[in-house]
């Protein structure tokens, strides 16, 4: 799949069109008086989410986005036509930034949300404005204000209501696959997911709740190492994340540590991540003996910490129906029959 989740632009909004300079001309009024009309308004750049984009891909091919400008008034009074806006846009997630400072200058989260970037130039006045007393012929009118033109940074953080994070080939595409109706690449090797995947999970009486596969996280990737950012931000709008620890990894001692590099690089990106809902998931329980003690000490281990831990099976689905139970009641305050 090719994913975009940065991106440059420069956007112009629409000069305001010239006032008229015109008298009035009709038979038997041989001295009309001003009659010359405005400029019209110049387009407006907005920005608005859609749900039919997914990436900020379009972007790799458009960069720059230019309004119309407003047409120049007309004699009789007419004023010229407005400009068409220029809509620029983006998939819901998207935050527009000022790309010197970072300042954020729009969060569209919702489909159909939009915002006025850029404002188009006001139209000139014509030289009906300027008749006095004493100057009842004006043969002045006004120029259109000019458009404003400006760069703007597009970032996108995925939308979604879980986050699934964890160690490089943790199995948390295969989670996706058989918790979600996403199918996500899987294979056995680290940095399979390069890009966020998205899955639905579905509930009766059409509850669903949005999951997103994050790339692996390395040490260091709060720095920028590995995926670095590129993973970290796509995780900031979710509610609860799921953390999946791998029981092959080694022992007990060992995955706590797995367990608090991730925590740490969380911490480091931004102190809120820790803090928000955490549910551990203790992944391939199907290839450790029956009655493995390491997965009972480690769901002890985690439980001293207060989080909440599930042994399961992505490949085969084991102990996913207690997970989703655990996400309904969460996320709606109620249980599941399963």
């Amino acid at each position: 799949m090719d994913f975009l989740d940065e991106a440059l632009i420069t956007a112009k909004s629409g000069d305001g069109g010239r006032g008229c300079v015109s008298f009035r001309r009709e038979r038997f009024i041989p001295k009309g008086g001003p009659d010359g009309g405005d400029g019209g308004k110049g387009g407006d750049v907005i920005v608005r989410a859609t749900r039919r984009l997914d990436s900020l891909v379009p972007f790799r091919y458009r960069r720059f986005f230019r309004a119309q400008k407003g047409q120049p008034g007309r004699g009789q009074k007419q004023s010229g036509k407005d400009g068409k806006d220029v809509v620029v846009e983006v998939p819901p997630g998207t935050t527009v930034q000022d790309p010197d400072t970072g300042e954020p200058l729009a969060d569209l989260v919702l489909d159909n949300q939009e915002l006025v970037l850029l404002k188009g130039g006001r139209g000139g006045w014509g030289n009906q404005h300027f008749a006095t007393s004493t100057n009842r012929a004006p043969r002045r009118a006004q120029p259109g204000l000019p458009g404003q033109e400006k760069r703007f940074r597009l970032v996108l953080k995925t939308v979604a209501n879980i986050g699934l994070i964890g160690l490089p080939n943790a199995g948390k595409s295969t989670l996706l696959s058989h918790l979600t109706t996403a199918r996500p690449k899987i294979a056995d090797y680290p940095f399979t997911t390069l890009v966020p995947n998205l899955g639905v999970i579905v509930f009766d009486e059409g509850k669903t709740l949005t999951v997103a596969d994050i790339p692996g996280l390395i040490e260091g990737a709060s720095e920028g190492r590995g995926l670095g950012h590129r993973f970290l931000k796509h995780i900031e709008r979710t509610e609860v994340l799921l953390h999946l620890l791998d029981i092959t990894h080694g022992p007990v001692s060992g995955l706590m540590e797995d367990f608090d590099k991730v925590t740490c690089e969380l911490e480091a990106y931004s102190p809120s991540l820790p803090r928000k809902q955490k549910i551990v998931l203790i992944n391939k329980i199907d290839l450790s003996e029956p009655g493995h003690r390491d997965v009972a000490e480690l769901i002890k281990r985690l439980k001293a910490r207060g989080y909440e831990a599930f042994p399961i099976s992505a490949l085969t689905g084991q102990g996913l129906e207690d997970v989703k139970r655990t996400l309904l009641k969460e996320f709606f305050h109620e249980d599941s029959e399963g």
